[in-house]
């Protein structure tokens, strides 16, 4: 094949003009390491490391005994939408009925679908940060402009109210954000969520897509609260969420959305061009989910000991800035404390090259910062044994200690 059509000029340009998932292609660099015969401790990917319930799997296999084998409808199989819908209600306050509701191919497919429908080129999102690394991506694809407000380290990485009335001008369309986070573990509280829908009361055409993914996973005490419980605003909240933080199904690819008729139609218009239905299987299996809260209070219980460890090491290490997350399974450290030091052959420069010299130097894979829109910081998953975690912590204070 000629190196002309080898080259990526050839590929559209929203292809080249996107990045790179930050997550994935460090967790690629580690898997490459791990192969030459290294020990790396992956601290880059945001996967439970617990099985799925055994009580989803074993409506998986009867599903398959049962010989659900075919397509389904493109909004997903009846039983699966009425039980989000009675979720939605029980958890969330959130009234919908099943024909309120879309399954989707992962909550990431289903932030997505939402971008697509809702956003015209030129539109804004005003997305909190720090933020997932897709949210500002998947805006891009859809031609809007991504507005991206900054949380301050000593307000837990979160945005202010006034921060996002400031921002706001004629061509704001979506206001995004995740609750508990996704790097920082941070959690806006219900009052903090109230004055925001105050804010999006006022302005009849922007609407808030609520990514909800790590809902089971909250370590405060007033618990989680949805914004789409506000009835002032309710028609204009998308909330998404899924099955794969909470009862640790990230393989089986299911996420849902609750949202008004006509933005559910609108989805399920798109989806029917792009992936038509969801896994049979996988959408029978979940039906089941919430018959059985035990495996998601066990993991928060887990994730909640590791936050405890994770933070206590990260305090010990000189430099290290840490918050304590409220929820997920991230700790969110700022290291600008090392930017311009050296260990005699490498300097760091940012968060990219002290996440890269980590993973080279100790073994250890983190992700910078930088992708979730805050370059001062790495993320570091709790998601691991306690071993691991203790060991890794050991060998990122080690590692640093060399840097002058």
């Amino acid at each position: 094949m000629s190196a002309v059509l080898e080259s990526t000029a050839l590929l559209a340009d929203r292809i080249n003009n996107l990045e790179e998932s930050a997550t994935l292609a460090m967790s690629k660099k580690s898997r490459e390491i791990a192969a030459q015969g290294h020990k790396v401790i992956n601290l880059s990917v945001g996967e439970p490391d617990f099985k799925t319930p055994k009580h989803i799997c074993e409506a998986a296999k009867a599903a398959i005994d049962g010989g659900f084998h075919n397509y389904t409808p493109v909004s997903g199989i009846a039983e699966l939408r009425k039980a989000i819908a009675d979720k939605f209600k029980r958890d969330n306050n959130i009234d919908w009925k099943p024909e309120n509701i879309i399954v989707s191919t992962g909550a990431k497919h289903s932030l997505a679908n939402a971008i697509q429908v809702l956003i015209n080129p030129g539109d804004e999102v005003i997305i909190l940060a720090p933020y997932w690394v897709s949210y500002s991506e998947m805006v891009k694809l859809a031609d809007g402009k991504a507005v991206v407000l900054n949380g301050a380290f000593e307000n837990d990485f979160k945005v202010t109210p006034e921060q996002i009335e400031a921002a706001i001008t004629p061509k704001t369309k979506m206001i995004m954000y995740a609750s508990p986070n996704n790097p920082t573990g941070s959690v806006y509280s219900e009052a903090e969520l109230r004055k925001i829908a105050a804010i999006v009361e006022k302005h009849e055409n922007i609407f808030v897509l609520a990514d909800e993914i790590y809902e089971y996973i909250n370590f405060l005490e007033e618990g989680h609260f949805s914004i789409g419980s506000i009835p002032a605003i309710k028609d204009r909240v998308i909330t998404v969420n899924g099955m794969a933080k909470g009862f640790a199904m990230t393989g089986w690819r299911i996420g849902f959305i609750g949202a008004a008729k006509w933005i559910v139609d609108g989805i399920d218009k798109l989806q029917g061009q792009v992936t038509s239905g969801t896994n049979h299987i996988a959408q029978k299996a979940s039906v089941v989910a919430w018959d059985d809260m035990s495996a998601p209070a066990i993991m928060k219980e887990a994730y909640l000991r590791r936050r405890g460890l994770v933070v206590d090491g990260l305090k010990a290490i000189p430099g290290f800035k840490v918050n304590i997350p409220d929820g997920a399974f991230y700790a969110f450290p700022d290291v600008s404390t090392y930017f311009g030091k050296t260990d005699g052959e490498t300097e760091i420069k940012d968060a990219d090259d002290l996440s890269m010299w980590l993973l080279e130097k100790a073994y250890v894979a983190t992700v910078s910062g930088s992708g979730f829109g805050a370059p001062n910081c790495i993320r570091i998953s709790t998601a691991a044994s306690d071993e691991n975690l203790l060991e890794a912590i050991e060998r990122i204070k080690t590692a640093v200690a060399t840097l002058k």
